[in-house]
């Protein structure tokens, strides 16, 4: 059985702080993937809670053995190495393709959703610039194009084997959904159907 998270259990190996809202998600989802136990903390950005952390008030955080980590995709780089699992080994070519991944994705997709919030409900009201989100949109269609080019036959990303950047991509396209960004690839729409049913996603995405 898949150890559940207590937020009550401070002994659990691993805190996270931050809402499944946000890309806490991603983290949240990668220690069901891997069967690790965890306290959750689903704090809101620049909480108090969150402060004390991370002086950028952002989430998620990991805390480990009074650690905090913070950047969603270093605590995936960082559970993956630690566990063994969701990646390949560094200093390997499938390693180098898989950060490559990572960075495009983190480049292309991340990116832009990021700047259409902020141009949404982040920034002050006078500073927003609406237009820029066609923009976004566009650019956001064409990288689709381009990853479905990049990605190799099989389940996953990079094929056979779930890694680090299927978690990212995952979570941009449901993201990109909740934003009104369409997801025009057929094969992104089926990838994304097929990981978001995976169990592990089911129950991280239902705290």
């Amino acid at each position: 059985m898949t150890p559940r998270p207590d937020s009550r259990d401070p002994a659990a190996p691993y805190t996270v702080i931050g809402t499944v809202g946000s890309r806490s998600l991603r983290v949240l989802w990668m220690l069901e993937e891997l069967g690790q136990p965890y306290r959750h903390i689903p704090a809101n950005p620049h909480g108090e809670g969150v402060v004390a952390f991370n002086p950028a008030g952002k989430v998620p955080v990991l805390i480990d053995d009074g650690t905090p980590i913070t950047d969603s995709t270093a605590i995936l780089t960082y559970l993956a190495d630690r566990h063994g699992r969701l990646s390949y080994p560094a200093g390997t070519l499938d390693r180098a393709r898989q950060d490559s991944l990572t960075q495009f994705l983190l480049d292309e997709f991340d990116a832009a959703l990021w700047l259409a919030a902020r141009h949404s409900f982040v920034l002050p009201e006078e500073m927003r610039l609406s237009a820029i989100k066609n923009t976004l949109r566009w650019e956001f269609e064409r990288s689709q194009r381009t990853l479905v080019h990049r990605m190799a036959e099989g389940d996953f990303v990079m094929g056979e084997t779930m890694t680090v950047p299927d978690i990212i991509l995952t979570h941009c396209l449901t993201w990109a959904l909740t934003a009104r960004f369409p997801v025009v690839e057929a094969r992104l729409t089926a990838y994304l159907d097929r990981m978001r049913q995976r169990p592990a996603f089911r129950r991280a995405a239902a705290l």
